[in-house]
């Protein structure tokens, strides 16, 4: 069966020194500190060190052929938003990473697809490289954090966005970054075990309490991890909404559970008994293979825990080709 990974993550092997250039922030360049390896610098601090499979596409497509995956959607690290920048410095750093992916695509168009990156704390800039990206650079789509500077994505300031977003017919992967109370929890890497789901649930809740798949029913979005802790916790959400419409209910009157089926989420669950679950909850058409490649926290095989399940071949290929292509506007 042809696999495609919804949910994977590449950046450049060089990277402008933007620290340097613009004078504040945490902006990311790359150290090639020793053969195949290079530690991510944040500002002037180490940050983690990565490996070649990171940004040598070759290398990615060995690892592709070895896992038997046909086509990879790349889509920038989300350290690498740069929200908290200038407007103008975040897309300055967006258009570099965009037109990275859309080279990888150009010399590799079987094996890649992309999803670009916008500056999301400016909405002309953000909608103006959405066009660019879905127009000139011929993305299906685009990755964006699960909230904008704290702000969530209910916030009518990012109305427009979705306006643009549904009549462009451009596909959204929203993805946890800049996890609520992480300095809170920073032992046992809790931020990425506990808030990354947490994370995804509030950009589901919040856009279904929202209105915006309401106001905006075109829209194809797809939530990573699993759609974080959100399938698990569809039943306290609606009971909540059941029981106190009056702090539930104030922007939308829809009972939440009548959205599963409405958007998408990977399969990236680390669990039979999960898979079978949010499969179960969120809809056979809903679910696709992402791995968060080339992440330790990813699946190492991708796809091994659809292939494993008691699936009918139909479901499987579903999960592993059919559902992606049904988000991404390629069906």
């Amino acid at each position: 069966m042809k696999k495609i990974d919804i949910h994977t993550h590449i950046m450049p092997e060089k990277i402008p020194n933007w620290f340097q250039k613009f004078g504040y922030g945490e902006f990311i360049h790359l150290e090639h500190h020793k053969p195949c390896c290079a530690r991510m610098i944040k500002g002037d601090k180490v940050f983690r060190e990565v490996e070649e499979n990171c940004w040598d596409a070759g290398v990615r497509m060995k690892e592709m052929d070895q896992t038997d995956v046909t086509v990879q959607v790349l889509s920038t690290i989300p350290v690498l938003f740069n929200y908290w920048a200038k407007p103008e410095h975040g897309l300055e750093t967006a258009r570099f990473f965009n037109d990275h992916m859309a080279t990888c695509v150009d010399l590799h168009p079987e094996r890649f697809m992309a999803i670009g990156t916008v500056p999301m704390q400016d909405m002309d800039m953000a909608i103006r490289e959405m066009e660019r990206c879905v127009k000139e650079l011929k993305m299906p789509g685009l990755e964006i954090g699960s909230n904008i500077n704290g702000k969530n994505l209910s916030d009518p300031v990012f109305h427009p966005f979705w306006e643009a977003a549904e009549e462009l017919g451009c596909a959204l992967f929203v993805h946890p970054w800049e996890m609520m109370g992480e300095n809170d929890m920073m032992k046992y890497w809790l931020p990425w075990l506990v808030g990354m789901p947490a994370e995804t649930a509030r950009a589901i809740a919040s856009m279904i309490f929202g209105g915006i798949f309401t106001k905006y029913p075109k829209l194809r979005v797809a939530f990573a991890h699993g759609g974080g802790s959100f399938p698990f916790t569809i039943g306290r959400i609606e009971h909540g909404f059941n029981v106190r419409p009056d702090l539930c209910a104030i922007d939308n009157p829809t009972n939440p559970r009548e959205y599963l089926g409405k958007f998408w989420i990977d399969a990236l669950v680390h669990d039979p008994k999960a898979l079978e679950y949010v499969v179960d909850v969120m809809g056979h058409d809903k679910v696709c293979m992402g791995s968060d490649y080339p992440f330790p926290l990813g699946e190492h095989v991708p796809g091994k825990l659809i292939e494993s399940m008691d699936f009918s071949n139909d479901l499987k290929e579903a999960l592993l080709w059919n559902n992606a292509m049904q988000w991404l506007g390629k069906h």
